[in-house]
This record gives C-alpha cells, structure tokens and sequence, in this order.
C-alpha cells in the first residue's frame, strides 16, 4: 500500500470548504482504491484548542505547529479572512519556511497564498488567487507573478489555486500526481467534478464591475468601456476620453486596476457575452456584435484564448433552463 501523508492547517476564520474539499477528496481515494492507496491526513492548528471557521463551524485540530510535526509530503493552507492576521505570525512564518524545506509540496487554497507570501516563499513564483485578491498579492509581493485567470497554478513544488471550489481542482490534480489518473477519474466522478474544469476562473465569475473608486477617472473610463463595448476603442480613443496622454492612462489605469486599459476591456466583453450565453438564446453573430466583438469567429478565438472553451460548450454548459429569447440590442 502507498500512502502520502498531508498535513492541512487550521486558523481562526479559516474557509471551511477549503478544508473540507480538498480533505473529502483525498479521503474517497482510500475508499475508492479500497485500502491499496490513501492518503494520511492531519489538521495542525495554528493555536492550540477548538478553532472556530469563518462560517463558525469549529474543529479541534490533531496537533499544533507548536508540537514535534511528522513528515509531510504535503502541506496546504486554506483561506478565510482569518489569513491577514496570520501574516503577522512570525511562528507560522517560520513553521511554513520549514515544511517548505522538508516537503515535497505546500499548496495555498484561495487567499492562503498571502501566508506564503509573508514568509517569504513567493518570490520570483508564479501563482494565483481568487480574482479578487489578485491586485492585492500582486501589491503586496511585487516580484510575484499573479495569473489572476488560472483555477491552479503549480511552480517548483509551490501550488496555489483560485476561489473555494478550486481546492477539490487542486486536490484531484495532486491525486493523479500520486496514484495516476484511472484514481484521479474515479474520484472526481464519485464527487461529479471534472478531472481538469475547462475554462479558467473567469469564466465563473460575475460580470466586470469597476474596482476603483466611484471619483477616481479610471472608474468613470472603466464604466464609459462597460457602457459602450460595440464601440472601437483604442488606446488612443480611450485616453482622449480620459482627458490624458495614452503614456500617462496605462501607467494610472495599471497601477489603479491592476490590469491593462485593452486587458480589462477585453475581459469586460468576455464576460458581457458570458452573460448572454447563460441568459439568452442569441446566436453568435449577435452575441459577438452586442460584446463589440468582430464576428462569431473572434468571439470563438477570445474564448478559446481565455477560457479555454468554445462559446457553444460554455452556453451548453452554463445556460439558464429559461434562457430569454435573442433580441436585438
């Protein structure tokens, strides 16, 4: 028998999902490969006693980082609001240096890559987070690279992945690493997920709305692109609209948005004609021309280039049971 022993850390306002998903998933490959493979797995609290979840939920952890730790092959941090007071924990700083050191693996859910940023473990990588998080990992660790679009993101034995859900991704990607993917296939059907989900995060996640604030000029060009994607804006067009140079608006949008002028209006349409494919049942030419895309084809390309799905399998997939009828907008 092989097993692979995981050692999952518990914090006050830890995100339960986190926890339990990944958690769940490697407990069906003993079930599921009955006793032939398993996974040994154990909760280190960061504290010693019961430590209550972000949803209030809480568990007793096996052991503590204060305590003599066994070998972990892995080691995975979950998110939850209760990450940001641990970036001042210089014990668990020092804990995560450690394991980083003695591990084959340490993996961050959701926003648990701050901790690795605070010890100072994600310099020159190249990870993700949820969406919203991005901008601020990417402030916070300049010499991080942030792929803000991708589930999960694996360098040099560092892994971290995008929002809640992403953890059970994560941990059938690791399943079929260590037990190959006929073990992999056969969990991820036991729970109904996809072995590798098609499309990046994006594709999930609500329409762009503008993040900045409601006075700054980069949320009124944000809302005047939002407000007017058929347009053809370019760099120039835009930065007329902004009353600035095109030098001085990509410097101020970037700092301010955390993503490009033309990447932020290229995911605005994305995700505008994402909502028309749940919603409705335009077809494509009209879909692309409403998003200010030109024709079915490129709208084809953006979304194979982005999510990594055509439209028709994102709208099979996706679409509301109800989808209203196509008109023109």
């Amino acid at each position: 028998m092989r097993s692979v022993s995981v050692g999952i850390v518990l914090f006050p306002g830890f995100q339960l999902l986190d926890v339990a998903g990944p958690k769940d998933a490697f407990a069906e490959v003993d079930m599921l490969s009955k006793g032939g493979s398993r996974y040994e797995i154990v909760t280190v609290g960061t504290t010693h006693g019961s430590i209550r979840s972000s949803s209030g939920l809480a568990v007793t952890p096996e052991r503590t980082i204060f305590d003599p730790c066994p070998h972990f092959d892995t080691v995975i941090v979950p998110g939850g609001l209760g990450i940001f007071p641990l970036l001042e924990d210089k014990a668990f700083c020092a804990w995560l240096v450690a394991r980083r050191a003695a591990s084959r693996r340490l993996a961050a859910v959701c926003n648990g890559a701050f901790a690795f940023g605070a010890a100072g473990l994600l310099e020159d990588r190249t990870v993700t987070t949820h969406w919203m998080d991005a901008p601020r990992l990417a402030a916070m660790f300049p010499r991080t690279t942030v792929q803000r679009d991708k589930i999960f993101v694996k360098d040099e034995g560092l892994y971290t992945t995008a929002g809640v859900s992403a953890g059970v991704d994560l941990a059938i990607a690791m399943i079929e690493e260590d037990f190959g993917r006929s073990v992999a296939l056969a969990v991820a059907k036991y729970l109904i997920v996809y072995v590798q989900r098609s499309g990046d995060q994006s594709q999930f996640s609500p329409l762009l709305e503008a993040p900045t604030a409601a006075e700054s000029p980069m949320h009124r060009l944000q809302t005047y692109m939002l407000e007017n994607l058929t347009e053809n804006h370019t760099m120039e067009s835009l930065a007329d609209e902004a009353n600035m140079s095109a030098r001085n608006l990509s410097r101020v949008f970037a700092r301010e948005c955390g993503v490009s002028v033309m990447a932020y209006l290229a995911d605005a349409r994305i995700d505008a004609a994402r909502q028309l494919l749940e919603a409705t049942d335009a077809p494509l030419t009209e879909v692309a021309r409403r998003c200010g895309f030109d024709g079915s084809e490129a709208l084809r390309q953006a979304f194979n280039r982005r999510l990594k799905i055509s439209p028709l399998e994102y709208r099979s997939r996706f679409q509301s049971s109800e989808p209203v009828a196509g008109t023109p907008g």
